[in-house]
C-alpha cells in the first residue's frame, strides 16, 4: 500500500495519502455520499464498470483517524511521455471530493503539496487535474482552484457548458417557443420514461454516427447496466409520434444540478423541433425543483473549437455559460 505522511505546521496532524483498493469501497462511498461536492458518478459502482480500461490510483487523505478528501484518479503516460496522475480517464471530472466542513483554503494546499511529495516519490511526474464544475456542488468547494494558481498549475483546456440557472430561467427564445408550440399540436406526440435503455442507446447511435460518425461513450450492456446500479440517478426519456421514436435524452441525476448526458434526435425530430417539447417537460416538470439544467459542452480539440449552431441550440433553450476547465501540475 503506497502512503506517505508529510509533515505539518503548528503540531497539527500530518495528512496520509493511502491509495484506494476494494477493501475500502465502502468508506469511500460513505463519504462520497455525504460530501458537499461528489455527484453519484464519483461512487465507486459507477467508477469501476471500466476499472478493465484504467489503472486506478484513486487517493484517499485522512487527518489522523478521519477521511480528509477523496480523489478519483488513474496513473497514465500523456503525450508528452510523461508518467503521470489522471483525474479518473473514465469520468468527466474528478477533483478533490471534500467533506461537509474540510478541507478548507490551508488544507487543500497541503493536499496538494502532499500529493507533490507522495507522486515524487513513486516517479510521478504532475497531476493532470479536472475539477469538479461548481454548479454541481452543494456548497461553494472551489478551494482547489486557489491551491492550483498557488502551486502554479497550468490551464490546459476549457470547455463551455450551457446550464440554466431553474431558480431564474430567461425561457425559451422565439425559435424555440415556436417548436413546442408546434409539436403540441400534434395528437400523436408522446413522452415516456424509459425503465429499459436499449431503444434510445439504439436511437443515440443511430444519431451520433449520421450526425458525427462516432459511437457512444457507453455501450448498450454499459448503460444498461449503469442504470440498474443507478436507477434513481440515470433516467431516460423518449418522445415518439406516430411514426416512431423521434428523439431522447438521457439524464444524469445529480441531485442539485441535472445533466444531460445523451441528446439525440432523427431527422424528422429535428425539423420538427421535437427536442424543444421534450426539454420543455423536463426543464419545466420533472425537474423543475433543482438548482441547474446543465446540457453539457459544445467543444472539440480540448476546447479550441467551439460548436456554435449546437451552442446557440441550447443557449436558445435558456442555457448560459459554465466552464468545465482542466490544470496540469508539474511536480518537478
Amino acid at each position: 500500500m503506497d502512503t506517505i505522511n508529510p509533515p505539518v505546521a503548528d503540531g497539527a496532524p500530518a495528512i496520509e495519502l493511502c491509495r484506494y483498493d476494494a477493501t475500502m469501497k465502502d468508506e469511500w462511498d460513505r463519504f462520497a455520499d455525504t460530501s458537499r461536492n461528489a455527484t453519484f458518478i464519483l461512487r465507486r459502482d459507477f467508477m469501476d464498470y471500466h476499472s478493465d480500461r484504467f489503472a486506478d490510483h484513486s487517493l484517499i487523505a485522512r487527518r489522523g483517524r478521519k477521511i480528509l478528501a477523496l480523489l478519483a484518479a488513474n496513473e497514465c503516460v500523456d503525450d508528452s511521455g510523461r508518467h503521470i496522475l489522471q483525474s479518473h480517464g473514465g469520468l468527466t471530472y474528478g477533483g478533490w471530493i471534500c467533506g461537509e466542513r474540510h478541507p478548507d483554503a490551508e488544507e487543500m494546499l497541503q493536499l496538494f503539496r502532499a500529493l507533490q511529495e507522495y507522486c515524487l516519490n513513486l516517479g510521478i511526474e504532475g497531476i493532470d487535474y479536472r475539477p469538479i464544475p461548481w454548479i454541481y456542488a452543494r456548497r461553494p468547494s472551489q478551494e482547489d482552484i486557489y491551491a492550483l494558481f498557488r502551486m502554479g498549475a497550468q490551464l490546459t483546456e476549457c470547455n463551455v457548458s450551457a446550464t440554466i440557472a431553474l431558480r431564474d430561467n430567461p425561457g425559451f427564445n422565439s425559435r424555440q417557443k415556436r417548436y413546442a408550440k408546434r409539436a403540441l399540436k400534434d395528437s400523436s406526440v408522446h413522452i415516456d420514461e424509459m425503465a429499459d435503455t436499449a431503444e434510445f442507446h439504439q436511437l443515440l447511435t443511430a444519431c451520433l454516427q449520421e450526425r458525427h460518425g462516432v459511437a457512444p461513450v457507453h455501450t448498450a450492456a454499459e448503460l444498461s447496466r449503469l442504470k440498474e446500479r443507478f436507477p434513481r440517478q440515470i433516467r431516460v426519456f423518449m418522445l415518439g409520434d406516430s411514426e416512431g421514436w423521434q428523439a431522447g435524452v438521457c439524464i444524469f441525476d445529480c441531485g442539485v444540478t441535472v445533466h444531460a448526458q445523451y441528446i439525440c434526435s432523427t431527422l424528422r425530430g429535428r425539423e420538427r423541433g421535437l427536442l424543444t417539447l421534450l426539454f420543455s417537460r423536463l426543464i419545466a416538470e420533472v425537474f423543475a425543483d433543482r438548482e441547474y439544467f446543465d446540457f453539457g459542452t459544445s467543444n472539440e480539440s480540448h476546447g479550441l473549437i467551439l460548436n456554435a449552431p449546437l451552442y446557440r441550440q441550447k443557449h436558445g433553450l435558456g442555457g448560459t455559460s459554465t466552464v468545465y476547465p482542466r490544470y496540469y501540475l508539474p511536480f518537478k
